[in-house]
């Protein structure tokens, strides 16, 4: 296991495509795996993604920026939204597009066009954005329900899925099929894209701050409760009907942050005193990765092959872990 102490928020942490690990810190800057530092931003990190091209940190800051970082080049400021915070981002391999929320707009950008901008507008604040699989559509959690745009168009009305509340987390599954958000009233919400049909998934004792699809999007796992939640995906009507499981359960420790392998089993997560855990769901095993407690954990990622871990904490503690 190798730690770090950063002194400072750890916002979101992130594994590039050869496996190095970067940290987006509320200080403004981006720590690598590998020792560089990058500052990107004068104010905090607020989101942070993998770049399209898989090198490096596509990051949103409380300066209006949006800044690409990556080892040895200085960092590069791809938009700016003056006056506005961009808590939230999203960036597609397949299409080459970030998409990023400031106040009550939707801003895209084409990384291999520096000259294509698309800004969709909302009735309340943006809180969360995520593309579908292709990276042609983007939906949007707002109040209310979720907003789906495509990407590309610049004129359009969107598809909007309702549900009354505050919306502050989004996906799409895997297979483009369902939207799935977080609420702020500690529950989750499902849309089938197809039909606008709608579902409700509640029984948290915590608001779910983190989802992530594993299994090649049969199963979908959250945080928000003394374990790791997790529902089935499989089949046409996903998971209505159907009953989730929880795995790891700790009754005295609530899971603040969850990731996954797409293509595998395997799940990982953080726990509000400063634990990190990771579970074989094929086999239910638990995998201690940090068994000293601390401050919560705020942020987490696993490498596609499912064998490295990297977190951090909201004191600036990090580190990763071969699984």
């Amino acid at each position: 296991m190798t730690v770090h102490a950063f002194d400072a928020y750890v916002t979101a942490c992130l594994f590039d495509r050869t496996g190095t690990p970067a940290y987006a810190l509320g200080d403004g800057s981006v720590r690598f795996g590998g020792g560089e530092i990058l500052q990107a931003h004068d104010g905090a990190v607020l989101s942070a993604a993998a770049h399209p091209s898989g090198v490096g940190v596509v990051t949103g800051g409380d300066d209006g920026r949006l800044v690409w970082s990556r080892p040895g080049a200085p960092p590069e400021a791809l938009a700016e939204i003056p006056g506005r915070w961009i808590d939230s981002l999203a960036t597609s391999a397949e299409s080459g597009l970030i998409a990023f929320a400031a106040g009550r707009e939707l801003h895209v950008r084409d990384v291999a066009d520096a000259g294509f901008a698309r800004t969709f507008g909302h009735e309340k604040s943006v809180a969360a954005v995520a593309f579908d699989p292709k990276g042609r559509r983007i939906a949007v959690a707002t109040y209310g329900g979720c907003a789906l745009w495509y990407a590309r168009i610049a004129d359009q009305k969107p598809t909007f899925l309702k549900w009354a509340g505050s919306h502050v987390a989004c996906a799409f599954s895997p297979d483009g099929k369902f939207v799935v958000s977080s609420m702020q009233d500690n529950q989750l919400h499902g849309w089938r894209v197809a039909d606008e049909k709608n579902m409700r998934m509640g029984g948290y004792p915590a608001k779910v701050k983190s989802l992530a699809f594993v299994s090649k999007g049969a199963l979908m796992a959250t945080s928000g409760a003394n374990g790791v939640v997790c529902w089935p995906f499989a089949g046409s009507g996903g998971p209505m009907g159907k009953q989730a499981v929880e795995v790891g359960y700790e009754e005295s420790a609530l899971s603040t942050v969850v990731t996954g392998q797409p293509g595998g089993s395997w799940v990982a997560w953080g726990l509000d005193d400063g634990r990190v855990k990771a579970c074989d769901l094929a086999g239910q095993r638990v995998v201690n990765l940090k068994a000293e407690k601390g401050p919560p954990i705020t942020a987490i990622a696993m490498t596609p092959d499912g064998r490295y871990v990297a977190w951090g904490d909201e004191d600036g503690g990090a580190g990763h872990a071969e699984v």
